[in-house]
């Protein structure tokens, strides 16, 4: 069995590829694939026992040609440098995608937050933020939620900011609590995103998105929020799973039900409402939509070739390797991906931060309707892009970030 792909090194596969059909000078891509700034910082924190640990943080800053950096803060044992370098790289293509002025940024801190009270995580949050204060501000770098995260510790951040920089800036830092100037729409926005993108791709296969079969892999905010988007636009919810196991319904599985159980339960297994089955037999169910929502490297060169979806929705980073590319789209596969598909909470977040700018705050209906609009847009510009170079829609979707990056950096120059 090969070994796990890298993030950083996948990203940069596919980037190459993209390069080369595009005809990138080697220097610009010598550029997109060196972060400008990684930043390593280490965390005592005072626990509740009285005794003192010391967490590893990360912030990487990928671009800032388009406009400062933006990009989620994750807390979690599996964070590592090299994932978020990808991250970061990510942001900068997914920002380019959705043409909103910002470049790519990623942080995290290796801790398992489910482990640690309250108290704890308020003061290692306040730790991390204040030993990235220099990178952060409205105009430099500006983080959100991600694995791990919440509202409430954007609103720990957004408060340790302000008291280091003596004035309140709710621009900072997005996801916030409403009260805090959060936008409405925020929370299910990624998800939404998988919606829009599912919409699409099904009418691009000329197929109405009503009473298309569904399988989604992973439940946590984004899997469920989509799982609820879909179900309630007429798609059929058959089968789910998350890091416990998998259920499934052919008949369709009554996703209002089941996110009340998760609620209570923390899992959808043993949701009266389906039956258990192989997590792993999720991914090559014969259905409409795949939504792989969890984490990297899940459709690889082992199991593409018994895929059979007819749509791949990518609604977490990384889910398919470079090697199942190749396959996935000779076998007629429709993959949406990943810098494309889960970029409805950075869009959102692009419009929290233009509404702290202005004071002015929208209705959750102008929120969504302008999410749909800037994602239909992304959409048909990176299939035409596909269609122009004759390639899949992942490479497809890296060319048309590349250009739009490459064409800030050539107008704004390089300073020597």
């Amino acid at each position: 069995m090969p070994a796990p792909h890298s993030a950083f090194d996948a990203m940069q596969a596919r980037l190459r590829a993209a390069a080369e059909l595009y005809g990138l000078e080697e220097a610009l891509f010598k550029v997109f694939i060196t972060p400008m700034r990684s930043v390593i910082v280490s965390l005592p924190v005072h626990m509740d026992d009285g005794s003192w640990e010391v967490f590893t943080g990360y912030r990487v800053q990928h671009n800032i040609a388009r406009g400062p950096s933006k990009g989620g803060i994750r807390f979690d044992m599996g964070v590592t440098l090299d994932e978020i370098k990808a991250g970061a790289a990510w942001n900068t293509w997914k920002c380019a995608l959705v043409d909103v002025p910002f470049g790519g940024g990623k942080g995290g801190v290796v801790c398992d937050p489910s482990r640690m009270s309250q108290g704890e995580l308020e003061r290692l949050t306040r730790r991390y933020t204040a030993e990235i204060m220099d990178m952060l501000g409205s105009d430099r770098d500006i983080p959100g939620p991600d694995m791990g995260t919440s509202p409430q510790v954007m609103a720990w951040i957004l408060d340790t900011y302000a008291m280091h920089a003596r004035r309140t800036d709710n621009a900072v830092v997005t996801g916030k609590p409403i009260g805090l100037g959060g936008s409405l729409g925020r929370a299910e926005a990624t998800g939404r995103g998988v919606l829009i993108s599912a919409r699409e791709a099904m009418q691009r296969l000329g197929k109405p998105l009503a009473g298309a079969t569904v399988a989604i892999q992973g439940f946590g905010n984004v899997g469920s929020q989509s799982a609820r988007l879909l179900h309630e636009a007429g798609a059929r919810i058959v089968a789910v799973s998350d890091a416990n196991g998998a259920i499934r319904n052919d008949r369709g599985i009554d996703v209002h039900a089941l996110m009340k159980h998760t609620t209570e339960t923390k899992s959808p297994v043993g949701f009266k409402g389906a039956e258990p089955m192989d997590a792993k037999e999720l991914l090559l169910m014969a259905v409409d939509i795949l939504v792989p929502a969890a984490t990297d490297n899940q459709i690889t060169e082992e199991n593409a070739i018994k895929v059979r979806a007819k749509v791949i929705v990518e609604g977490s980073n990384g889910p398919t390797t470079p090697e199942a590319d190749p396959i996935l789209f000779s076998n007629g596969v429709l993959v949406v991906p990943d810098i494309l598909a889960s970029v409805g909470g950075l869009t959102v977040s692009y419009f929290e931060w233009v509404q702290n700018r202005i004071g002015y705050y929208w209705r959750e209906r102008e929120v969504n309707e302008r999410l749909v609009e800037y994602m239909t847009h992304a959409f048909q510009a990176v299939f035409a892009t596909t269609d122009k170079y004759k390639t899949t829609p992942r490479i497809g979707a890296y060319i048309l970030a590349l250009d739009r990056v490459a064409q800030a950096l050539h107008s704004r120059g390089f300073y020597a």
